[in-house]
């Protein structure tokens, strides 16, 4: 039988979403990573399946584009609440609240976490400055956002070569559920330009968890203040966070199209 989805993206990172709160859905790595395939399958860096809560309006499941489910994406949170029009999301990064304000999407993600162990990370270390380096880059923070994330801060984010350095950090066993690497550069004007190699997705054209986590990082360090304007590849988000708060993003969610599959033809 065909199963309708829909297809969107936050400033380029791109979602094919199933609705499974009346009919359910089976997903798996294998049936996950076929739909994400950008030649054989529909395309997307992430898979997101909505399901019933009883903690919230749904519950958003997400899979990366490797088959890997993960617990939070702020991306697909917007476009999650700019399809559905709910207020609150149960992911397993913990519970998302999403309004629609002029024209855009603001999700707050719950506060973030710095223990070395709430990241996590194998073993105890100062999260402030990882005492860790991989080529130029050396002692970033780490924190969650309800997915781990690294945060360098560097004078030239495109001289980074995040292809090559991406992988080796991200599957570090300094990291059990691997990790997200962000790299950053704070800007004259107290704005920040972002580049993000996401775990199993790789280099994206943007991250709105990266994007938080990289404002947070940034407003701890006393580098920026709050409210402050992220940009990326895709697109700029402004996020905004004090500290004992929730982290609140704010962007765009766009609608590409409405589409059936049959997944068996998939053959996953």
């Amino acid at each position: 039988m065909p199963r309708q989805f829909d297809k969107m993206h936050g400033l380029g990172n791109d979602f094919v979403i199933f609705d499974a709160r009346q009919d359910p859905l089976a997903m798996s790595e294998a049936l996950a990573r076929a739909v994400a395939d950008r030649r054989t399958g529909i395309g997307c860096d992430q898979l997101i399946v909505l399901e019933p809560s009883t903690a919230a309006d749904l519950r958003m499941r997400i899979w990366n584009h490797d088959g890997g489910e993960v617990q939070s994406c702020g991306n697909a949170s917007r476009c999650v609440v700019a399809l559905t029009r709910v207020t609150t999301l149960e992911t397993g990064g913990g519970i998302v609240h999403g309004a629609t304000q002029n024209g855009t999407i603001e999700v707050s993600l719950g506060e973030p976490r710095f223990e070395w162990d709430e990241v996590p990370l194998t073993y105890p270390m100062d999260t402030d400055a990882v005492p860790m380096g991989w080529g130029p880059l050396e002692k970033p923070m780490a924190l969650s956002v309800g997915n781990p994330h690294l945060v360098f801060f560097e004078d030239d984010v495109d001289s980074i070569d995040l292809v090559r350095l991406g992988p080796s950090i991200e599957h570090d066993p300094a990291f059990p559920e691997r990790i997200n690497v962000n790299v950053a550069q704070v800007l004259a004007d107290g704005s920040i330009k972002l580049r993000t190699w996401e775990r199993g997705a790789g280099l994206t054209l943007a991250c709105g968890t990266g994007a938080c986590a990289t404002a947070v990082a940034s407003i701890r360090s006393k580098r920026v203040t709050s409210p402050v304007r992220v940009s990326m590849p895709g697109g700029t988000l402004t996020v905004a966070w004090s500290p004992g708060g929730p982290v609140k993003m704010i962007g765009a969610a766009t609608h590409v199209f409405r589409g059936e599959i049959e997944l068996e033809r998939l053959g996953a």
